[in-house]
């Protein structure tokens, strides 16, 4: 039986090992791949997140060319001064990056002009051209005047739009509306750090400049034509760091850009700047330190799901196999208990059966012979009696079948009883008592009975020859009775203190083999908690036992 035991537990450890080695490589194993996974993620981000980097500073940009530009059209051709300043000093505000306007007041006419563009009856150029700029003290500076012929030669920005605008007029069909995109990318032009913008003229307007340029000689009016370049400066876009967990370093650069520090202690990156800005970049640059921050702020979350993960797994393994432990003890303590059982009603009967057989073969019996042989039949048909009550018993109280009984009882006359009652049975039985307090006791006599017996039962029999004694003591204490069984038995070690009153449980010892079905103090736990009491032990192992026993007291 030993040798089983050993083996199912040597079994038992070694799947509890191996389950542990195995969970403990899967849980390595999982954060090994979760954190190469965060690193991967966060190495990829850190190569695509640029896009939306861009995006978020060039917005104002996008702003200024798709909605504060085409504002110049409003005015249609007739800016002053005056009103491209103010028109100036808000873009100027509004946008940083742009460091200068220069403001073309510009007409065309079907007479030749000394500077701009002659083409057939179609001449373009400017009247006045002035100067805005945060740099410049006065609101502007006047560079071209065509009445007081100052010197000044009209360069690429105007005549590179006057061409533009010109082919555009040549290949216009004016039986067709162009629509707003078309009309928008022929009368601007962007170039290096500049943006040309002309005021889109009405159809009305390109229709007579398409037949100037056919020389069609009609007197028209004069058009004035509004021309304006934004120089920009790169170096002024307002960076917007969507990630700043991710990129330490951003900055514009120029496309020529070639870092000197090309350790491998860094992560970089770049990306070409959009439109009039693209001889520039934006150079992303991070110490892996610094990205590191940011791989394991990404990585925990994961980490702490595979913990719970795990953690759930290895509790619900933990559950599994405590459930089959207690499976295996129970089917043991059943196994045991039908033995038992098997036993005692055993002895009994094979009793009952020799003293039955021998009145039936005996031809004639004494006086002495019937008695004993009545007297066997008599305690053995005790015993059978006894531990079918205590089955039933315990069965009707364990699912609440029977009523408390309240009675009124005198408790030394109930404790002289008992006393009496073992002392027959067992002559070498020391038994004491005290009561202090109280006479008279309201409970269930019956249950009381049986809880007295079983613990009397208890103190004889696990106690040596020459030590068997009971004190029982039973004292009125704050509202509650106490009794106190206090024996000089074998004891019962500490480990298996807290599982004596489990139904079926036997301590293994030299008075415990044979003759127990681990019954009698699950009975008595059952029992006090019945009467809504409390039960509780205290022991020394080859000192003695103390049963305390605390019952509600009714006056």
């Amino acid at each position: 039986m030993i040798s089983e035991k050993k083996t199912g537990y040597r079994k038992n450890f070694s799947l509890i090992l191996t389950f542990i080695v195995l969970m403990s490589v899967l849980f390595c194993l999982s954060l090994y791949l979760a954190y190469n996974f965060s690193k991967k993620f966060i190495e990829n981000e850190f190569v695509s997140e640029k896009v939306n980097v861009l995006e978020q500073s060039i917005k104002p940009y996008n702003d200024f060319f798709q909605k504060k530009l085409p504002e110049v059209s409003y005015y249609n051709g007739y800016l002053d001064s005056a009103t491209a300043s103010s028109f100036v000093d808000t873009v100027l505000l509004e946008y940083p990056f742009v460091s200068k306007v220069v403001f073309y007041d510009s007409e065309v006419k079907n007479t030749p002009v000394s500077d701009g563009l002659n083409t057939g009856k179609f001449s373009f150029g400017p009247k006045n051209i002035y100067q805005f700029g945060s740099l410049i003290p006065q609101d502007s500076v006047l560079l071209f005047s065509r009445e007081n012929t100052r010197n000044f030669i009209v360069g690429d920005d105007f005549n590179g739009l006057a061409l533009k605008l010109a082919s555009y007029i040549e290949s216009l069909d004016t039986t067709k509306v162009p629509d707003q995109d078309e009309l928008f990318s022929n009368f601007s032009n962007v170039r290096s750090n500049k943006i040309t913008y002309l005021n889109i003229p009405r159809m009305e307007e390109l229709k007579a400049y398409k037949r100037m340029l056919r020389n069609v000689l009609d007197p028209q009016p004069v058009y004035q034509q509004d021309m304006m370049c934004f120089h920009l400066d790169p170096y002024k876009i307002k960076i917007i760091n969507s990630r700043p967990l991710l990129y330490q370093f951003i900055k514009i650069q120029p496309l020529t850009y070639d870092p000197l520090d090309t350790s491998q202690a860094y992560l970089s990156t770049e990306i070409t700047l959009p439109g009039p800005f693209s001889d520039y970049k934006l150079y992303f640059i991070s110490s892996k330190s610094f990205v590191d921050k940011e791989i394991l702020s990404y990585f925990l979350p994961i980490a702490l799901a595979i913990l719970v993960f795990y953690g759930i797994v290895v509790l619900v393994a933990f559950l599994i196999y405590r459930n089959l432990n207690i499976n295996q003890r129970m089917f043991k303590l059943q196994y045991d208990f039908v033995n038992n059982l098997t036993h005692e009603f055993k002895t009994p009967v094979s009793v009952i059966k020799i003293a039955g057989n021998n009145i039936k073969s005996a031809t004639v019996l004494t006086d002495r012979e019937l008695k004993l042989y009545g007297k066997i039949l008599d305690e053995e048909a005790d015993k059978l009696n006894g531990l079918m009550n205590k089955l039933l018993a315990f069965t009707q109280i364990e699912n609440k079948a029977i009523q408390l009984n309240r009675d009124e009882i005198y408790i030394e006359d109930f404790i002289e009883s008992t006393v009496e009652s073992h002392c027959l049975k067992h002559p070498d039985f020391d038994f004491t008592y005290e009561v202090s307090g109280f006479n008279t006791f309201v409970t269930d006599p019956v249950l009381l009975g049986s809880l007295f017996d079983n613990l009397a039962e208890n103190a004889y029999k696990y106690s040596p020859p020459e030590r068997k004694k009971l004190h029982i003591s039973a004292r009125l204490i704050k509202g509650r009775v106490v009794f106190r069984f206090t024996d000089h038995g074998i004891g019962i070690p500490s480990s298996e203190i807290n599982n004596i009153f489990k139904k079926f449980f036997r301590i293994q010892n030299q008075y415990n083999q044979n003759g127990s079905v681990g019954l009698g103090l699950a009975f008595c736990k059952e029992l006090v908690n019945f009467m809504k009491g409390e039960i509780t032990v205290k022991s020394r192992v080859n000192k003695g036992t103390e049963f305390k026993i605390v019952l509600p007291y009714n006056d």
